[in-house]
């Protein structure tokens, strides 16, 4: 670990290891003076991005798990409205593009779970994942715990997880071609050309042709009878069940640590930020234990929105689109009755298609980390074990994923955890 990444010492407390910003807050001023046309045009992307592909992700979970359309409204309105005020204050403290918004490997995790527990249990565990991620941010542990279980292991879990949204998309493709086939191609054509990709992202492709094919055939007909367009958030008491804990807890932070954060930092750190990890893992803890009392899965520094900030612009002023973008997903989420409503007046085969596309990368690139390298024979176990659904003691197939597959490289695979020790 580098000197400039270590906390500043002399300070008592919980306080101890959370970093310090190496330059003073940016003010309102500051703000609108670092904003710029490259910025804002990053932060319509992203919110593009996250609001469409993920958003359906949460639609597809949600009603496999038989949630109701306020409920639905109200996990959207706390993954999006509440953590973007830990987006706005973390990105003007840090003048860094820290956006926290969901963890989605962990919406997916929760689909099956709804099978067997009840909404109040999964989120007590969603409480319980926010406070052991406090405890890891403010003790500083975070780091040790991100290293704990290997990459590829905790990639094969996620693969076997995602896998489900690439063959719903491909049985929407045979049981409602009319539909799927359209929306298909017209992401796959605009995938093609890199350039106009970037104009117009393939997502949005398929959702618009998504939508005049289906309001085309009458197969898309919301109806606004009795919709309160604010959002109203539905609270959710906590049931304590230590089989949800067990079952959810683990993975959902291994899902925030590893899998999100992991990635948002190493983008940050490509490009050229000093991201302040015990300072994110004590936010997702935060945001996580807060959004969770209005059912929304725990919270996360996001990767992919971090490379769209820092894809072009001068580095200090990329703060100022990530403070953007919050602004539109505060807006996205007090709007969630409105957009829930559309969403789900839409064909199953929509939702399935887009959810599909949208993971196609992410499930790409979880097979990539997985077998790619070291602890191939885990990775392995770990997404059979996932993909088979198993429950265990009532705890679900994927927390027995990360422990079998890391059982099975410790005995077969040593000599990777020699290498790696070697390494460090």
């Amino acid at each position: 670990m580098q000197d400039r990444e270590r906390p500043r010492a002399g300070r008592l407390g919980l306080l101890s290891h959370i970093e310090r910003p190496q330059a003073p807050p940016a003010g309102i001023r500051a703000f609108f003076q670092d904003l710029s046309p490259t910025n804002i045009a990053n932060a319509v992307v992203g919110f593009v991005f996250c609001a469409t592909g993920p958003v359906a992700v949460i639609l597809a979970v949600a009603t496999q798990g038989n949630l109701n359309e306020a409920q639905i409204a109200s996990w959207l309105f706390g993954a999006f409205f509440l953590n973007s005020f830990i987006t706005v204050a973390f990105s003007l403290i840090y003048r860094q593009p820290l956006v926290f918004l969901w963890t989605i490997p962990g919406a997916v995790l929760v689909g099956p779970a709804l099978g067997h527990l009840s909404f109040p249990e999964v989120v007590a565990a969603y409480l319980a994942t926010g406070l052991g991620m406090l405890f890891l941010g403010f003790t500083g542990l975070v780091r040790r715990a991100m290293q704990a279980v290997p990459m590829p292991i905790v990639m094969g879990m996620v693969a076997g997880v995602f896998l489900k949204f690439g063959l719903d998309w491909i049985v929407a493709l045979k049981n409602t071609f009319w539909l799927a086939a359209p929306m298909t191609a017209a992401f796959l054509a605009i995938s093609l050309s890199p350039r106009i990709a970037r104009i117009v992202p393939p997502l949005i492709a398929a959702l618009v042709v998504g939508i005049v094919v289906s309001a085309a055939t009458g197969d898309f007909a919301p109806k606004f009878d009795n919709l309160e367009i604010l959002a109203g958030p539905v609270l959710v008491m906590p049931e304590l069940s230590w089989r949800a804990i067990a079952e959810l807890s683990v993975p959902l932070a291994i899902t925030v640590l590893v899998v999100q954060n992991g990635q948002g930092i190493a983008v940050l750190t490509a490009s050229d930020h000093n991201p302040p990890i015990n300072s994110i893992a004590a936010a997702c803890g935060f945001g996580s234990f807060v959004t969770a009392f209005v059912g929304a899965v725990s919270t996360c520094l996001t990767g992919p929105l971090s490379a769209i900030l820092c894809s072009s612009g001068a580095k200090e002023r990329q703060y100022a689109g990530a403070v953007v973008l919050a602004l539109l997903t505060m807006t996205f989420g007090l709007l969630s009755p409105l957009f829930t409503r559309l969403l789900l007046a839409a064909p199953p085969a929509f939702l399935a298609t887009l959810a599909g596309l949208a993971m196609l990368r992410v499930l790409q690139s979880s097979f990539a980390s997985a077998f790619s390298g070291r602890y191939g024979f885990g990775a392995l176990v770990s997404f059979l074990v996932t993909v088979s659904g198993i429950t265990v003691l009532n705890i679900g197939a994927p927390f027995w994923g990360i422990v079998f597959g890391y059982a099975a490289s410790r005995v077969l695979e040593p000599e990777h955890f020699r290498v790696e020790k070697t390494d460090d």
